[in-house]
Order: structure tokens, then sequence, then C-alpha cells
């Protein structure tokens, strides 16, 4: 598989891990749009939120259990942001299901 994702949880590409455990992947990402930006991806290949189905569910929702547990660990006290791009017209550049950590600042309530 081409998938970028895929490869960074196999080790083929480094990355700045913040958290793993045996479904979970947690890096901050290249090119922060916050002072805290981490991707949390599923280990398993999901291409988007539309690939999630009644088979992979319980993997979102781990994540979502593991998302208050990053931030947390990153000190967002006062709030942070998650978001999922969907499709091309969403901003979706990597076609593995992932979902942004935004933080560390107020951030403004415009939708980019």
């Amino acid at each position: 598989m081409n998938c970028l994702f895929c490869k960074i949880v196999a080790g083929e590409i480094p990355s700045t891990k913040v958290y793993e455990d045996e479904t979970v992947y947690a890096f901050r990402d290249i090119n922060p749009q916050a002072p805290t930006h981490i991707l949390v991806i599923p280990k398993a290949h999901i291409p988007s939120v539309d690939g999630i189905n009644a088979e992979n569910s319980a993997v979102v929702a781990h994540i979502f259990e593991v998302i208050p547990t990053i931030a947390a660990a990153e000190k967002l006290t006062n709030g942070y942001r998650v978001v999922s791009n969907c499709g091309q017209d969403a901003g979706q550049t990597v076609h593995h299901l992932h979902f942004h950590i935004l933080g560390g600042q107020e951030l403004s309530l415009q939708m980019a």
C-alpha cells in the first residue's frame, strides 16, 4: 500500500510520536496550524470518515477515548478542536482516516 500514514505506522517514515497503543498512533503534524497540532490515526487503514462501518467503528470510538488523554498530556486545559476532513472538497490530502487535535491558543471560529 502506498499510504503515507500506513508507512508512518510501519516506521518506514519518521514521525514525532506522542501516543501509541495497539490500535492508535498519534504524532505531531509537520505543518502545524496551531501551537499544538497532533494527528491521531488508526493503525488499520480506513480511507476516511466515509469508510467507518460496523466492523471498524470500535477503533474510532477508541480514538475518541484516547484524544482527551493526549490533550491532557499536552496541557490543553483551555480547550482544543478535533477536526477530520473527508474528501477532496473538505481538504483531505492523505486518504487514511485521521483526526487533528488543534490547541495551545484561542482558535478562530471561522471555518477554514
